[in-house]
């Protein structure tokens, strides 16, 4: 790669990249298809930071990168493409999340939680998501359409259970949205999110302590119970662990049940086979996930030693590398007719949630959520229908976990 030494940008011209879907909003960037077909190891450099990283288009590729532990996640490595402007010099004193670590500090934290999401836990909790669910459309029925779904149901009901989930006041639910806005906004500065972190760890540290001293029913009083049973972590890391779960609770599905609805909307037929076939759903949103791949630019890795992919191209030590999950799940050698939307299509294998031992570990709970979400909307108001064209939506073109700020709709 060819690096300018005195800016740390790039030289001749290369992709800017993260790419947008402006082109065609419920789709993943078009450019995509012309990347895998001409140069699927693409040279690409991050508007945000100058750095020049590999961008990979090819299923195969991805997978086998997500899946080698020589690829690392640590954000403190030498070639780390981050996605913000970080002063070297800072590097040693940011609290990453630990999705941004490798093995052995990511597996401990990661132990912490994985209970937390076991398929009795995810049983558990769908009763209350009915709940919430139930609510949400009981007041949209009263207050009568149009209404913005993001507002009245794609945000409430991830949101509220997260509240519930961590042992949170709802009326923090905002306050959480505006924090996971701010942090996977593209055009946000490093000032921005560095103070919204701040901010966010300001509140997380109390909340812990309040439940370390007086624990309830609920995660965050459950993992600092742990505490003293992980030797290597402290208050601190509980609250990074937090702050991670935060985005994972309060932005990924609301902007999967937003866009997923417009998507449905568009597949009338489609959805009308779900509707008088419920078993139909569950693959249906398996599609969704993959059909919308709305994470697609947030996994990177640095190569700890040299690594030749699929196709024979090598990517060496310290090179970064983007492992682009939506063109992986674009892949018509991996999904036949990508861009066609089938609920029918077996999508098994798809990396929404990633893939290898980074793979999400909430990823059960969201789709659960989804199941309960779609099942119950298109059920209770079968006449639901976009109050705008879809290709007029105001989607986040600007967000790394994209999504729609509003979403009109009536019956």
């Amino acid at each position: 790669m060819t690096e300018n030494a005195e800016t740390g940008s790039t030289t001749g011209s290369l992709p800017v990249f993260p790419l947008d879907r402006r082109k065609c909003p419920l789709s993943v960037p078009q450019e995509y298809e012309a990347m895998r077909a001409d140069e699927p190891v693409a040279e690409v450099v991050n508007r945000m930071t100058g750095k020049q990283a590999w961008a990979l288009t090819r299923y195969a590729d991805v997978r086998q990168v997500l899946g080698d532990p020589s690829m690392s996640s640590n954000a403190r490595n030498p070639g780390y493409p981050h996605q913000f402007q970080v002063p070297e010099e800072m590097l040693p004193y940011i609290a990453f999340p630990f999705a941004a670590m490798d093995p052995p500090e990511h597996t401990v934290r990661r132990r912490m939680v994985i209970p937390e999401f076991t398929a009795k836990r995810i049983a558990d909790l769908k009763p209350r998501t009915q709940a919430i669910v139930d609510a949400r459309i009981d007041a949209m029925l009263a207050k009568g359409g149009p209404v913005d779904l993001v507002a009245e149901l794609a945000v409430p009901v991830p949101s509220l259970q997260f509240c519930e989930l961590l042992g949170a006041d709802t009326e923090h639910i905002s306050y959480f949205r505006n924090y996971a806005e701010t942090t996977t906004g593209r055009d946000s500065s490093m000032e921005a999110v560095a103070g919204a972190i701040a901010e966010m760890d300001e509140f997380l540290d109390e909340l812990i302590t309040e439940k370390t001293r007086n624990p309830g029913e609920d995660l965050l009083s459950r993992i600092a119970a742990k505490l003293p049973e992980e030797p290597t972590l402290g208050h601190d890391d509980l609250v990074a662990i937090a702050r991670l779960l935060v985005i994972a609770g309060s932005d990924t599905t609301a902007n999967v049940i937003s866009l997923g609805t417009a998507v449905f909307l568009e597949h009338p037929e489609q959805l009308d086979e779900v509707r008088r076939d419920p078993s139909l759903l569950p693959g249906a949103i398996e599609e969704l996930l993959r059909f919308l791949s709305i994470l697609d630019s947030a996994t990177v890795r640095v190569a700890t030693k040299d690594i030749e992919l699929s196709g024979g191209e090598t990517v060496r030590e310290g090179e970064g590398v983007l492992a682009l999950n939506g063109a992986a799940n674009w892949d018509p050698a991996r999904y036949p007719d990508p861009h066609r939307f089938d609920i029918h299509r077996d999508a098994e294998g798809h990396m929404a949630f990633s893939y290898g031992n980074h793979m999400c570990p909430g990823a059960n709970l969201a789709r659960m959520q989804l199941e309960v979400v779609f099942g119950t909307l298109f059920t209770r108001i079968p006449g639901l229908r976009l109050a705008a064209p879809a290709d007029e939506l105001p989607y986040m073109f600007d967000a790394h976990a994209y999504g729609l700020h509003e979403l009109p709709v009536t019956w």
